[in-house]
């Protein structure tokens, strides 16, 4: 591996695209950690050390590398980008031009991403709006008596609007250069390094504390272990056979193949679990807004904590309806089933046409019944060890974030070492 990686950066245009991606990512580390105008940074590190409270926002603040709740320029990070995206994702089924446009390939697409963008600004103005007025207010950090935007003007708060809104625009053109001209998908990558960037942290949190060596040796063992089941399920797939029928052209003959289709096991990803998350977050934004004496304000605000078995108990059956619901979405039996009759293909003992469709159909409800049970296990299994631990507050988002990373590493890796495959290299995987 060593060797393979020493090649990479001894190859020229494939040096040159790992150094450009590198930068990338450093400079959207660096504006994760630079303060908007008109925050007084020192009043937020205090109210971040004094404030427990952040199950709110601690979606959005993960993907964010921490730079949510320090109100930095990108401190919204990647999340509007992915919203807006999983947003058009689901108006396809809804608006039938969205279809249209789906299917119509390159041009389609690109038209898709620009309506992508759009929402993506729309979402970021209203997201920064909502956590600049949370934050002039003292909601951010419950308890804190800091002045974290000291005069708290309107043109101060507007600026701050603008700049973080601008702020996620700069990080969807960094995700799209990674994309054009780096290595690995740009918004995945972007991702990565966020969670990667509080992960160290958060272990060395754990060390430190009371019990620290036994705490953190198990949550070093929990950790490994979802990431071997993560790496093994993530590149398993069951692979559906597909036969093509000869054709004689001329004197030609053509087709006769066999081919396969490949269906992960986890065909969702970590949508559903972000879905989850998002649809438990709301009534605690709403009860935010609302007088804290409140009989189901208070009911919120004790049984919707990310340790209550209330919500613990949500979050899994969300995370089952969501992974089926988005696995309808993307794999669709019928589309799947009229291509492979235009080109003469089937699949053996079934019967082209709507025999093809039920056989698809019954094959991927079973696929995705195990890959929503291993989403709930990931999900809640680390979750609930450092419930065990005491330790909810150092891993705010449980078996995700290491979904994710490895998810993600391993999706670069397969693009390197292809690259290094092509120039006659042995690759990282071989």
């Amino acid at each position: 591996m060593l060797s393979a990686f020493t090649q990479a950066f001894r190859t020229p245009d494939l040096r040159a695209k790992l150094l450009f991606t590198l930068g990338i990512m450093a400079l959207f580390r660096l504006g994760s950690i630079l303060p908007a105008p008109g925050v007084n940074l020192a009043n937020v590190k205090a109210c971040i050390g004094e404030s427990q409270d952040q199950g709110l926002l601690s979606l959005v603040n993960v993907f964010s590398g921490g730079a949510l709740l320090q109100l930095s320029v990108f401190a919204l990070g990647i999340m509007p980008y992915i919203t807006a995206s999983i947003i058009i994702q689901l108006l396809r089924v809804v608006i039938p031009r969205f279809e249209e446009l789906h299917k119509e390939g390159q041009a389609g697409t690109a038209k898709l991403t620009e309506y992508t963008r759009y929402l993506t600004i729309g979402l970021g103005l209203l997201q920064s709006s909502t956590i600049v007025a949370t934050a002039s207010s003292g909601r951010l950090f419950p308890g804190c008596t800091h002045e974290i935007i000291p005069g708290g003007s309107v043109l101060t708060m507007l600026l701050m609007v603008i700049t973080m809104t601008a702020g996620t625009g700069l990080i969807m053109w960094l995700g799209e250069l990674i994309t054009e001209r780096g290595i690995g998908n740009g918004m995945s990558l972007l991702i990565f390094t966020s969670i990667v960037a509080q992960f160290p942290s958060n272990m060395f949190s754990i060390a430190g504390g009371n019990g620290g060596a036994a705490k953190f040796l198990i949550v070093v063992g929990v950790v490994l272990a979802a990431t071997l089941a993560v790496v093994y399920i993530e590149q398993a797939q069951r692979r559906i056979p597909v036969q093509y029928a000869k054709r004689m052209i001329g004197r030609r003959q053509y087709g006769g193949s066999t081919t396969y289709i490949p269906v992960k096991i986890n065909t969702a990803g970590v949508i559903p679990v972000i879905f989850a998350s998002s649809i438990l977050a709301m009534p605690q934004l709403v009860s935010s807004f609302a007088s804290p004496t409140s009989k189901w304000v208070q009911w919120i605000m004790t049984h919707l904590q990310q340790t209550h078995p209330i919500y613990l108990t949500a979050y899994g059956i969300l995370i089952l309806c969501f992974a089926f619901f988005y696995t309808a979405i993307t794999f669709d039996a019928e589309e799947i089933a009229d291509n492979m009759k235009r080109y003469g293909g089937f699949i053996p003992g079934i019967r082209a046409g709507e025999p093809t469709v039920r056989y698809l159909s019954y094959v991927i409800n079973r696929i995705t019944t195990a890959g929503s049970i291993y989403l709930v296990v990931l999900a809640l299994i680390p979750t609930l060890a450092v419930i065990w631990l005491d330790l909810s507050q150092h891993l705010p988002f449980g078996g995700t974030t290491i979904l994710i990373m490895v998810g993600v590493g391993l999706q670069t890796v397969k693009e390197v070492n292809s690259q290094l495959q092509q120039r006659h290299y042995e690759g990282f995987l071989s």
